[in-house]
């Protein structure tokens, strides 16, 4: 009998769940569907049902990771609220968008740590790889909003793209956090912090 379409979906969250604590606990290196399996306390039979092989198991490891990444906590923005229109909220609203992909908090670095484990894997498949191109192309997008906002507001200079100014940013701070990563001793979350109000302050003078 074909389950009912309420059991399959809630199965598929159960399966969504162990995937992500797998991920938590060992990383890309270590998602198998027999980790996973083990996890649910299930067999990977059961699992071949979502899953026919190892490539469809991390393509949807990728699709959790930025599931959870979109629903976790933003401190920063939350604190700062919506922007009003004005140089000054734009730019605090842009800070705190940024601030919050930086590894700040333990759940922050466990997640950012994920995220860098990933990339290998999706470096090895050329159409996870556009996947993954594709999800941080998405949040240079949002970031070029936020900078347009601050040109027209006066905030930040005219003069260059937002769209460069945005992958500019990006990659700012997913430098930081890969510092950060590797040497959490060295770039702790005040120097963090600090470098990206370093960045920012030569972006407004540039």
């Amino acid at each position: 009998m074909t389950p009912a379409r309420g059991d399959h979906d809630a199965r598929r969250a159960d399966v969504s769940e162990a995937v992500w604590r797998v991920l938590a606990e060992r990383g890309f290196g270590g998602l198998t569907l027999r980790a996973v399996a083990a996890e649910m306390q299930a067999t990977t039979g059961l699992l071949t049902h979502y899953f026919p092989n190892k490539r469809a198991l991390v393509a949807h490891a990728l699709e959790v990771l930025e599931q959870r990444s979109a629903d976790r906590p933003r401190p920063a923005v939350a604190a700062v609220g919506a922007a009003d229109g004005s140089g000054a909220s734009t730019l605090r609203l842009l800070r705190a968008v940024l601030l919050d992909i930086l590894p700040l908090t333990p759940e922050s670095r466990d997640g950012n740590r994920i995220w860098v484990g990933s990339w290998d894997v999706a470096l090895t498949d050329p159409e996870l790889a556009a996947e993954h191109a594709a999800r941080y192309r998405r949040a240079r997008e949002r970031l070029t909003a936020l900078i347009a906002d601050a040109q027209r507001a006066g905030a930040l200079p005219p003069g260059r793209s937002a769209a460069d100014l945005a992958a500019s940013a990006q990659s700012h701070v997913l430098g930081l956090v890969v510092q950060a990563l590797l040497a959490p001793q060295e770039f702790p979350p005040e120097r963090q912090t600090a470098l990206l109000d370093a960045y920012l302050d030569a972006l407004r003078t540039a």
